[in-house]
Order: C-alpha cells, then structure tokens, then sequence
C-alpha cells in the first residue's frame, strides 16, 4: 500500500491529498530516508511523522485494506512516539487556554482595560486635561469673546 494512501487509512491525516502534501514537505520518512508518496509500506516499518510540531513516529503492525474505525487503528500499527512529545504538545495547548477557553471571541471592555492595566498602555492617566494637551487654555478664550462683544457695542 502507498504511504499517503496509508497514512490516510490509519486516520492520521484527514485526507489522502493532505497527506500527500505533507509527504512532500518531507515531513514524513520510514526510517532514516525521506520519502515520497508512491511509496510501499510493508509490514515492520518504522514511519517518522512530523505533524503540530511534534515528531511522531509509528511501526506498521498490518496493512489495512481500506480506511477503518477510529478503534480499529492500534490493531495495525503501534506508537512508539517518546512521553516527552505528548507532554510538550500538552504543555503547549494549556499555554495557548490560559487566558480564555477556545470560542469565546473578542475580548470585552473589561478585558481590554485588565490586559491595559498589565502592560502599563494607560493612556486616559497620562493626559487629564485636554485643553491644556492642545496648548489652550479656557480663560484666553473667555477674555477674547469679551473683546469681540465689546467691539460690537
């Protein structure tokens, strides 16, 4: 069986053509050698994958005759994939929940000035008086609407 049509049956793509690119990203190899799409994979291979910036590596147990079942995959190969990757992968996926759960959307008002409090971007504490920020000043502009409506008399 050719290792994109493999690679697609075990379910660890989702689809042959996108293990097929992945395959050509040289992203997958049996053994210590690259590999491209055409090729056989028989029984006692060693597959290294890289996917999620993980390196994933699979022996072949049995070739399946078409796709299967989720459960019916550890039936035909075994992970030999090292703790160490899981564990990055996990330590990885609670950096990116640590703020707020995935689909939440946009932060909220009072998300926005909580993350503004903590980096110090508080632009509203630097500037209280407008007037003065422009260089005017009220009482000049009081004095000259005097001088204007004394002319008129």
């Amino acid at each position: 069986m050719r290792i994109d049509k493999f690679l697609w049956s075990i379910r660890f793509y989702k689809t042959r053509t996108i293990a097929t690119e992945e395959i050509k990203k040289n992203r997958v190899s049996i053994g210590e050698s690259v590999v491209k799409s055409s090729k056989e994979v028989k029984e006692g291979d060693v597959i290294k994958i890289r996917k999620n910036q993980i390196d994933y590596k699979i022996k072949v147990i049995q070739i399946p005759k078409s796709r299967m079942g989720a459960k019916l995959v550890p039936l035909h190969i075994k992970d030999m994939t090292d703790k160490e990757q899981y564990e990055t992968l996990k330590l990885r996926k609670m950096t990116q929940d640590y703020y707020r759960t995935r689909g939440e959307g946009r932060p909220t008002k009072k998300d926005r000035r909580d993350m503004d409090e903590y980096s110090g971007n508080d632009i509203s504490g630097d500037f209280t008086d407008w007037d003065d920020f422009f260089g005017e000043t009220s009482d000049s502009n009081d004095s000259n609407e005097d001088e204007k409506n004394e002319k008129d008399l």
